[in-house]
């Protein structure tokens, strides 16, 4: 018989979680561009690509921070569609909303938390997560509640870091991540910690194959697959939800 996968890593606890979210807010967009050399975007570029959202139709980006996602999609949906990012960090949205003012499409941002989503069954064609199901409690009722208010045939789509396998690359970007990245995430933001957080959730939070467990663990999807990004460094997972 199968057994279910246990996460090896403590849970996160939510508090500490807004808490540390709710510090870096205002330098979070410097720091990701800066520590990522800019490659986020391309990332989130990719994974709307790979989604095939068309002109219309309705997203919901949880967990979005600074919205970049969620722009990304707005861009694809356009005027005719709609897109809502939620967080539960309202300092996190509040620089999304300073962003949204400079684009004329309409986009919503609004608190809420992954784990109980405030929207009707089957409300969306695409509901996607960038860089932040690690940082949830209960990474399978998150992607249960996202396939939920998506609709029978529609995606859920994950973004997020992972480990990287091959030999060489492996010992530079683990000498990054442990070494420099909380460094320089420190002096951008001035919380060290935050960036500690992020380099030690990322070594540890199950991936690739792993990942796919908890999507089957679900219950929720009759398909999914998950595409490499950078050697590694970071996955797109997409999962079709059941009929």
């Amino acid at each position: 018989m199968e057994t279910n996968l246990k996460l090896e890593t403590k849970s996160p606890e939510p508090e500490k979680i807004k808490s540390m979210f709710a510090r870096v807010a205002k330098k979070y967009d410097r720091a990701n561009n800066y520590l990522s050399f800019w490659i986020h975007h391309l990332w989130r570029k990719k994974l709307v690509n790979l989604s095939q959202v068309k002109p219309g139709q309705k997203v919901l980006d949880c967990a979005t921070g600074t919205g970049d996602l969620a722009f990304e999609f707005l861009n694809k949906v356009g005027s005719q569609g709609q897109v809502i990012g939620t967080d539960f960090c309202p300092e996190m949205l509040e620089y999304a909303l300073l962003k949204s003012k400079n684009t004329k499409l309409p986009i919503q941002f609004q608190v809420a938390d992954v784990l109980n989503l405030p929207f009707e069954d089957h409300t969306f064609d695409f509901t996607s997560i960038s860089f932040g199901i690690r940082n949830v409690r209960d990474p399978i009722k998150a992607l249960q509640e996202m396939a939920r208010t998506t609709r029978p045939g529609g995606k859920v789509l994950v973004l997020e870091f992972g480990q990287v396998q091959w030999p060489v690359f492996h010992e530079v970007y683990d000498f990054y991540s442990r070494r420099i990245l909380p460094q320089v995430g420190g002096l951008i933001t001035g919380d060290k910690e935050a960036y500690k957080y992020l380099q030690n959730s990322s070594a540890q939070f199950p991936c690739r194959d792993e990942f796919l467990k908890l999507m089957d663990q679900s219950q929720a999807f009759d398909q999914t697959q998950y595409i490499p990004l950078s050697g590694g460094i970071a996955y797109i997972y997409q999962g079709r939800v059941k009929a």
